[in-house]
């Protein structure tokens, strides 16, 4: 049986092109920074000349950043432009690096770039008293289901 397609019908994509994970990961640092200085993406990118939509593309990964742009981006963010290559996936391949301490790090970073993450973070770090401290992280751990260490 031979099988026709009408005119408008288009043939589905096999597989969509994912974002390079280090575009992806520089993007992700890029949101992190602009959440700790609680900046909105269109004051980041009014600072740039381009888009609040062009921001997002970059923090998503979807586009690349380039030299000069995350030269702008670093001094706007006031952060030198390493901080945005921090723990970044090894995409060599001959990679060192475990690749479950790889998850585990993107996964924490996943969380501490989301709006929880950095509420939690900047709430935290305000508490001067370190036995309080650690009775907050016994707190969140007993909730987690977690042991003591």
């Amino acid at each position: 049986m031979i099988k026709v397609r009408a005119m408008n019908d288009k043939p589905k994509p096999i597989n969509k092109k994912r974002p390079n994970p280090i575009d992806a990961h520089v993007g992700s640092r890029v949101r992190l920074r602009r959440m700790m200085l609680n900046m909105s993406q269109e004051k980041l990118g009014e600072q740039l000349g381009i888009t609040f939509q062009q921001v997002q593309k970059y923090e998503k990964g979807t586009n690349r950043i380039g030299a000069s742009r995350l030269q702008a981006i670093a001094n706007i963010l006031q952060a030198p432009v390493a901080f945005f290559f921090e723990d970044a996936p090894d995409v060599s391949p001959i990679a060192t690096t475990d690749a479950v301490d790889s998850g585990a790090t993107s996964h924490v970073m996943e969380f501490l770039s989301s709006s929880e993450g950095l509420q939690l973070n900047r709430a935290f770090v305000k508490i001067q008293d370190p036995k309080l401290r650690k009775r907050v992280v016994d707190l969140v751990r007993s909730m987690a289901g977690e042991p003591d260490e």
